[in-house]
């Protein structure tokens, strides 16, 4: 069965073009919700049997004068996390901890604590970042030389398209931003590029072998040919994602809902986001001679 994608890119395109900017609107104006490991802080992961709600450890922590705190359940019944902004007191943590065993339960069990600097955490928002860039700069200067610069051009479209809708989700559901999700991030990257490059290879192929019939024809065949295996990796992939986020307790939801959002969102772009790009720069198969004549001396 042969499916025209070609009669929905010019819809599709409209409505990334949408989300795209209600993203960057996302991401400008709501901002995202940086964890502790950027934003700087102390987190306690504490359980407890007694009947202890998110507002009784709210009230109670309020008069310490910590900052900004904030408490959720986390995981089964009487488990919490508890986010304390960065305050100057050295004897935070151990206040925060006499305060909840005096003032709550002398039961409660402290299975975590961190606590991360400004400096650190300034530090390590800014290598985040530069790893992302870099990660991109990296694919697109592999398309550049592996492709002509139209490819070239639709790989970059197609990336900045899964990285800044993945963010924008993020940030309409105030999902954190920590450590995992930079790694997320990377990997949908990976991914996507992955896909991009299969589909623009099997297009390259395709021009040359059809050289008579357009970029939208040679488009809708080269996809159809690479849907199984597209499909495939998709499904495979995101059979694991979703046992890990069922699964792998509140620790990784983050991680695997960012990357089940950019398997989507990658394999959409693959198809709908960097194939019209070809179309709308008008490729032939004479664009693929031109490069072979650059080429040889």
């Amino acid at each position: 069965m042969k499916i025209n994608f070609s009669n929905y890119f010019k819809i599709s395109n409209i409505l990334s073009a949408l989300i795209f900017t209600i993203s960057i609107l996302f991401i400008f104006f709501k901002g995202l919700n940086y964890g502790i490991d950027f934003k700087g802080g102390t987190l306690f992961e504490i359980k407890t049997n007694k009947d202890i709600s998110t507002l009784n450890i709210r009230d109670t922590l309020k008069n310490l004068q910590l900052g900004d705190v904030n408490v959720k359940n986390f995981g089964d019944k009487g488990n919490f996390l508890i986010k304390v902004e960065q305050s100057n007191n050295k004897e935070s943590i151990p206040l925060i901890k006499k305060t909840l065993l005096e003032n709550l339960s002398n039961e409660i069990n402290f299975r975590r604590v961190e606590k991360v600097g400004p400096k650190v955490s300034s530090e390590l928002l800014k290598s985040g970042i530069i790893s992302i860039c870099l990660a991109l700069f990296a694919m697109l200067f592999y398309i550049w030389i592996r492709f002509e610069w139209q490819f070239s051009l639709g790989s970059i479209v197609a990336l900045f398209h899964d990285v800044v809708i993945t963010l924008g989700i993020f940030s309409l559901f105030s999902i954190e931003i920590n450590l995992s999700i930079v790694a997320a991030v990377l990997t949908i990257v990976g991914y996507s590029m992955n896909d991009t490059v299969v589909i623009y290879d099997r297009i390259r192929e395709n021009l040359s072998k059809y050289n008579r019939i357009n970029i939208t024809e040679v488009s809708d065949i080269s996809i159809n040919e690479t849907l199984s295996r597209t499909l495939i990796t998709s499904v495979t992939t995101l059979l694991a994602l979703f046992s890990i986020f069922i699964l792998g307790g509140e620790i990784l939801k983050g991680f695997s809902f960012a990357m089940i959002v950019g398997v989507f969102i990658g394999t959409y772009s693959s198809i709908f986001i960097a194939s019209p790009v070809l179309k709308y720069l008008k490729v032939t198969s004479k664009t693929l001679e031109k490069k072979e004549e650059n080429i040889v001396p």
